[in-house]
């Protein structure tokens, strides 16, 4: 008897290191960082051979400059990780990275070579193996879910909110601009009514879907509809979008059904592909707290803004000159309550849920930060906001996944009204304008923003202005000069208080006008800027500390 007992622990054990070592065998996907960037072929001097004429124009109108971190990553790194048996998925130009799928058994080759500095986490990033396709079923994503009531008129009072009706009014509708999606599907995008003018005038740019490695995003999950519905939908006495009239890629990131740590790395491989495309804005209504396997979990002490790999993408692709608008997380009154990331990165708008009375959405993630700041920025209409679904019907949805777009849409006609601020301009003066920028808190944060006083603002205190004054060799001279066309070509000279000329420098249309400090070497004390367009003029003192 006891023999036989024995006979069966044998087998089971064998039937378990069997489990474990075909698990092994099992491709996963992981995100191998490189030391360097050294010996690769491209260059600064020659973003043209990695990214679009959009995309470098966009860097020199806000004065940002290409650098080793725009670059993609060494060719030769990636050949030496496919000839190491790695099938290379996607690479990563800002984390200087490939994300390569592997069995855990034929790991450690890679992790010897010599250019590789190792794993940007140690675990496996796809613990659930997911099917290529996830059904063509609607469904509901992790921050957002649409109800079954259809809705007939109501649009009017989330784009009233943010004077939207104004800035429409003025003739800003997105024209112009190209805004990037991040999302977890556009199912049916391509057939609905209410984007039927988004294909007819051929302004959907670009799509891919990252998860599946496909172009097509209109046959899995419906969140990124109703998203792009509430930017962009154009239909008369149901629905417009704020930016009804802009151009859209369209990226799916996102796996509904399940929730691991490679969607964040598809996150970075989206926004970088957003940039390279010349995208203006992004809006991501997505955000990562917890995952299926616990050990992969965030947690609230995490949200600096510095720590979660999406966060830092989100950082990256702001410092590049994109608006990126992101949605603040529905865990409000939940177990973590707070804000998910990339929500926490500093360098974003991260949008909370407010309802039709202005009450706070009892799920709208709050704030602060792990480090104290403020977060949400912004909120704006969350709870039974009017959108899209697949089967073409106008209905209403809850959620900050739904506020989100309402701002992003925002941004962009404002961006497009004032085509001469910077990306970080753009999010100070939404900010400025929001409801309560006078006392903002971890609640509303700044408030509601407003077109209308977002534009009062530029036309009024901003109609001439130079900042930071005073300022240091460390620092860019952002100039506003509003009472010039954005037609016109306006010429810049520094000078001392002698009048010698220590620089002069012309800015062509559309260009916002910057300077740098640095290469000129100034010493501390006063300087007379003079800006110089047509027959108008303007003088002004700056100090150098």
């Amino acid at each position: 008897m006891a023999k036989n007992n024995w006979l069966i622990i044998c087998l089971l054990l064998i039937g378990v290191w069997s489990a474990e070592s075909a698990w092994a065998q099992r491709p996963g996907l992981y995100l191998l960082r490189f030391r360097d960037k050294t010996g690769t072929p491209f260059r600064t001097d020659q973003p043209e051979r990695f990214l679009s004429a959009r995309a470098i124009s966009r860097r020199q109108r806000q004065g940002i400059a290409i650098t080793e971190r725009d670059l993609p990553v060494n060719p030769a790194y990636v050949r030496g990780l496919q000839q190491a048996g790695a099938n290379v998925v996607y690479t990563s130009r800002w984390l200087n990275a490939a994300l390569v799928e592997v069995a855990t058994t034929r790991l450690a080759p890679l992790l010897a070579l010599p250019y590789v500095a190792g794993l940007e986490t140690n675990r496996v990033l796809n613990n659930v193996r997911i099917g290529a396709e996830a059904g063509t079923q609607q469904t509901t994503s992790k921050f957002g879910q649409t109800d079954a009531i259809p809705a007939y008129g109501p649009a009017a009072a989330q784009l009233t909110a943010l004077g939207v009706d104004q800035m429409h009014a003025q003739g800003f509708r997105g024209e112009g601009m190209l805004v990037a999606i991040l999302d977890a599907g556009f199912l049916k995008a391509d057939k609905v009514p209410f984007l039927q003018s988004l294909f007819t005038d051929k302004r959907i740019i670009s799509t891919y879907d990252f998860a599946d490695r496909e172009a097509d995003v209109y046959d899995d999950d419906s969140h990124g509809l109703n998203v792009l519905s509430i930017m962009a939908a154009d239909v008369p006495n149901q629905l417009y979008g704020p930016a009804y009239k802009a151009s859209y890629v369209l990226l799916r990131t996102e796996v509904a059904a399940s929730e691991n740590p490679v969607e964040e790395a598809y996150w970075l491989l989206g926004a970088e592909y957003a940039d390279s495309t010349g995208a203006d804005v992004i809006n991501s209504s997505l955000g990562y707290t917890t995952f299926d396997n616990p050990a992969d979990n965030h947690t609230v002490a995490d949200l600096t803004g510095t720590k979660t790999l999406v966060s830092r993408a989100a950082t990256w692709a702001a410092e590049t000159g994109m608006v990126v608008v992101n949605s603040a997380g529905n865990e409000g009154g939940s177990i973590w309550n707070y804000i998910a990331a990339p929500a926490d990165s500093p360098a974003i708008l991260s949008i909370g849920a407010i309802d039709q009375a202005g009450a706070l959405a009892r799920f709208s993630s709050i704030g602060p930060t792990a480090d104290g700041r403020i977060k949400p920025d912004l909120v704006a209409l969350g709870v039974s906001t009017v959108l899209g679904v697949p089967n073409g019907a106008i209905t209403r949805g809850n959620g900050t996944s739904f506020s989100s777009p309402l701002v992003a849409g925002l941004a962009t006609g404002f961006w497009q009204a004032f085509p001469r601020l910077t990306a970080s301009q753009v999010r100070d003066l939404l900010r400025q304008s929001g409801s309560q920028a006078d006392r903002p808190d971890n609640q509303f944060g700044y408030g509601i923003p407003s077109f209308t006083k977002a534009a009062q603002i530029m036309t009024g205190q901003l109609a001439f202005s130079v900042y930071p004054n005073p300022f240091t060799s460390a620092d860019r001279l952002q100039i506003q000069w509003q009472e010039v066309s954005n037609n016109t070509p306006v010429d810049i000279r520094l000078t001392d208080l002698s009048g010698r000329v220590l620089t002069q420098q012309r800015f062509g249309p559309g260009q916002s006008l910057s300077l740098s400090s640095h290469p000129l070497n100034l010493q501390a004390g006063l300087y007379l800027l003079t800006l110089s367009a047509g027959n108008q003029q303007r003088t002004i003192r700056v100090l150098k500390q």
